[in-house]
């Protein structure tokens, strides 16, 4: 099956003068009555918090303006530059009523999926929050080489929190917006994005809608057993590793333990049936655990899904605008 055309409306954001007026203000978190089901390290308390809105680009014959949003972290880390959330708000022209999407970026590159993307959605009348995750663009200290995926396992761990803690505050700020609907607020990831948007969907009621481009679940019996990590967990075996140690270890920050919050939620999976990087195995892993939500195959490898994002996007962007 080659990919085919498909009619969604895109603009080019091209460069042009950003608008002038800054916006600053405060909005409120207040989570859910009943937090049992989200784990303490994803919990947060009932909180206001400032933030700053400035005008970015306007670009010449485009129905989108970008803001940049920041607001700062509700977790500190010894990194300044990490405390503080940057976001770009691609906002559709007009008065609203919007549905409102965080949208997060996959490893590495340059970011111009995630704000291609956030374009497309915006340009089709939903509002997009570009959400810098922990130590990614403006939030890594100049000339470190922290990052959110790292060999040091517990910074990734608290990286991984911190990310899911922001995400829960972008979504309550999107939710305080006059253009926004706030029933319709929803989050968007591809990749490592997608793990990072299935735990904030899982651990925030308020996201009610939920995209997963090339995600999964069940992240120890998905990789254990590969061949290119066989030298490694024989070294660890060797010393007494068991994969239920390791299972134990990372339930925290694997999308399959809490997968049952998403239950009766709008949830959209895309997934690569030849997919070297989350293999197969694990998109239906955490499709299952969700209730068998709406999952979309398509014939391409992790890296080839490139090819059909374009098709993709429709399907996700009637997600988003159901009402």
């Amino acid at each position: 099956m080659r990919p085919a055309a498909v009619f969604v409306t895109v603009s080019f954001l091209v460069a042009a003068p950003p608008v002038r007026g800054d916006e600053t203000g405060t909005f409120k978190f207040s989570p859910p009555a009943d937090q049992s089901n989200v784990p303490e390290r994803y919990r947060l308390t009932e909180r206001t918090s400032e933030y700053r809105l400035q005008p970015k680009l306007d670009p010449p014959g485009s129905n989108v303006e970008i803001h940049h949003l920041t607001f700062p972290s509700p977790l500190t880390t010894p990194h300044v530059e990490n405390n503080t959330v940057h976001a770009d708000y691609y906002r559709p022209k007009g008065a609203g009523l919007f549905p409102g999407v965080i949208v997060l970026d996959i490893t590495g590159g340059d970011q111009s999926l995630s704000r291609g993307i956030s374009s497309v959605l915006a340009t089709n009348r939903v509002a997009a929050l570009f959400v810098q995750m922990a130590y990614y663009g403006p939030r890594r200290p100049p000339g470190s080489r922290l990052r959110l995926l790292s060999t040091n396992i517990p910074q990734t761990m608290e990286a991984v929190r911190q990310t899911v803690l922001d995400c829960r505050m972008a979504a309550a700020w999107l939710a305080s917006r006059r253009e926004i609907d706030a029933k319709r607020v929803g989050i968007l990831g591809t990749s490592l994005g997608s793990f990072i948007a299935t735990l904030t969907g899982e651990m925030e009621p308020r996201l009610t809608r939920v995209a997963i481009l090339l995600g999964g679940g069940g992240l120890v019996d998905a990789y254990y057993d590969h061949p290119q990590a066989a030298p490694y967990r024989k070294a660890y075996e060797l010393l007494g590793g068991t994969k239920q140690q390791v299972k134990d270890w990372l339930a925290p920050v694997d999308p399959i333990t809490c997968a049952a919050n998403l239950r009766g939620r709008s949830v959209l999976m895309i997934c690569a049936s030849r997919d070297e990087i989350v293999p197969p195995s694990a998109g239906k892993a955490l499709w299952e655990e969700m209730g068998r939500p709406k999952i979309i195959w398509y014939d391409a490898t992790h890296y080839g899904m490139a090819l059909w994002i374009p098709i993709a996007l429709k399907p996700v962007i009637e997600h988003f605008k159901a009402e």
